[in-house]
């Protein structure tokens, strides 16, 4: 499984259309199916690596990726 952690980065006055440029190809490509809990991170697993290492390597200039491979999530009470 792989959990991808992403911010957006950008002067103010471009903001908006980065965001978007960047949602509407994710949402075009379908990996708005691996949001997790929030709009910054996505869960997929490890068959979509390389489609969505390419999906970042796009937006590289704008966008701050970080990406983590583990075995499983658990939720903290």
């Amino acid at each position: 499984m792989l959990i991808y952690l992403y911010d957006l980065k950008c002067p103010v006055h471009e903001y908006n259309r980065l965001k978007r440029k960047f949602y509407y190809h994710l949402n075009k490509n379908g990996y708005n199916q691996y949001f997790w809990k929030t709009k910054s991170v996505l869960v997929a697993p490890d068959e979509m690596e390389r489609a969505l290492d390419g999906f970042f390597k796009s937006f590289e200039k704008s966008v701050i990726v970080y990406k983590i491979r583990a075995n499983s999530i658990e939720e903290v009470e």
